[in-house]
């Protein structure tokens, strides 16, 4: 079990990150809450030691998304309807971004994730494919994927073409 002070400086550090992955995957306030305080409390049960703070981010990265993962399969959450449904997502910080926001908020999980670590949190492709457990190559495909379904979702003009 780790001390109140390792715990503070987590949830100090990875907050805003574990609150997004949340929020593009569940789009729902009082749902991001719940994970958020399932995480951290992992964390702070947790005996696992890390060699970086590096490793320490991609644990909770990976813990983040199954529980978000997890909550999605449940029953529970198949079988009602959430009181957000119909309501725009909270507005801060999307006055300039909302378009692009949208569009990646609407990609299905698979690709949102590859997009949020790569291009929000700086992630290489190699790195996330550690963090997902999944073949670098796949990576290299959902990113691929994604930015093309980004570029038909906005109306962008296709790199490739001159």
């Amino acid at each position: 079990m780790r001390s109140e002070q390792e715990v503070n400086r987590a949830i100090d550090t990875y907050a805003d990150t574990v609150r997004r992955i949340c929020m593009l995957h569940l789009k729902s306030a009082s749902d991001t809450e719940d994970i958020f305080q399932e995480v951290f409390l992992k964390y702070a049960l947790s005996a696992a030691s890390f060699t970086s703070e590096e490793h320490e981010k991609a644990w909770i990265i990976r813990v983040t998304v199954n529980k978000c993962k997890d909550l999605l399969k449940s029953v529970f959450r198949k079988r009602t309807i959430p009181m957000e449904e119909g309501m725009e997502l909270p507005q801060e910080g999307r006055e300039d971004h909302g378009e692009v926001l949208e569009a990646v908020l609407s990609l299905p999980a698979k690709y949102k994730n590859v997009v949020y670590l790569h291009y929000y949190e700086g992630y290489s492709a190699v790195e996330i494919s550690r963090i997902l457990q999944k073949n670098v190559n796949t990576v290299y495909a959902l990113l691929s994927r994604a930015r093309r379904m980004l570029q038909e979702r906005l109306g962008g003009e296709d790199e490739d073409a001159e």
